[in-house]
């Protein structure tokens, strides 16, 4: 086993002083680590990672990453330029039966940017009918990238579990 260490770091001096600050994450006990670098079309949706209760589909299918044992997620548009913005879609898995995403919850990424999450199984949920907060978590089902824009744009997945 393993452990996973994930610094962020920001860096600013404002009025001469230094308003930066630096937050380490340590996740212990890590066997296994996904990680790929994917080219998302223009106009194309493309599916990075898939969760689900086994490690695999048992008809043959897209090979999953157990739901269960999932410690970090991050999600990084490599593109150099800000206004090459994709769509990072949650595809949440609200059943819970794994089975096809029922809900979703989508984020803008511009290049260079981030998006962390520290868990799979019972960790998001959305609420479309009023402005409260939810707080029965649900599954992670996939991860989806939505490119939207007018080039392609390559996506950073790393996961660790």
């Amino acid at each position: 086993m393993a452990t996973l260490t994930s610094t962020i770091t920001e860096s600013i001096s404002l009025n001469g002083a230094d308003r930066g600050s630096t937050n380490t994450l340590t996740v212990a006990s890590v066997t296994q680590v996904f990680h790929r670098i994917v080219t998302v079309p223009a106009t194309k949706d493309v599916t990075v990672a898939l969760f689900a209760s086994t490690t695999a589909d048992d008809t043959g299918g897209d090979p999953s990453i157990d739901v269960n044992d999932v410690k970090y997620i991050r999600v990084t548009n490599l593109s150099g330029t800000a206004s090459d913005i994709v769509n990072l879609s949650l595809q949440i898995d609200a059943g819970e039966d794994s089975t096809d995403a029922d809900e979703s919850a989508t984020i803008a990424l511009g290049g260079g940017e981030s998006f962390i999450m520290n868990g799979a199984d019972d960790y998001i949920a959305v609420q479309d009918t009023n402005a409260t907060i939810e707080t029965t978590l649900h599954d992670l089902e996939s991860l989806l990238i939505d490119g939207h824009g007018s080039s392609n744009v390559s996506v950073e997945v790393f996961i660790a579990s």
